[in-house]
């Protein structure tokens, strides 16, 4: 009788697992939310204004002006006045070299995960940051 029991608990854990498994998780918050909807899907002024937009919710917080960002503080000690600290205010920057350093960080920024960041995003505020001004 035991048995049965214990058989009878075991199908019934493993058909319950299995219909838990089959419902995907609902998730109602973003680390990051997309201020603008899916980056890359315009272009000229429109995607400059989705860049702007991604860097504002994603970088300023530590690339913004101030003397609270630290980003900015530590680029400003870095380069001594030689380039500007503001990420915005640089014109030597090239898309390419800017996902690099999200994805992968540099120093003490951390990089951001795909999960964190969308590859549009990332896209995004690189063709920002690299516009010609």
């Amino acid at each position: 009788m035991t048995r049965h029991v214990a058989l009878a608990a075991g199908v019934l854990c493993s058909i319950l697992s299995a219909a838990v498994l089959a419902t995907p998780p609902t998730v109602s918050w973003k680390l990051f939310p997309e201020a603008t909807g899916p980056a890359g899907a315009s272009t000229g002024k429109a995607e400059s204004q989705t860049g702007k937009a991604e860097f504002q919710n994603a970088c300023a917080i530590c690339h913004g002006a101030g003397p609270d960002r630290p980003g900015t503080s530590s680029l400003q000690f870095k380069y001594g006045g030689r380039l500007p600290a503001l990420l915005e205010e640089r014109t030597d920057l090239t898309a390419e070299r800017v996902k690099y350093y999200i994805r992968h960080g540099i120093a003490m920024m951390p990089g951001f995960r795909k999960t964190e960041l969308s590859d549009a995003q990332v896209e995004a505020i690189a063709n920002y940051l690299a516009r010609k001004r």
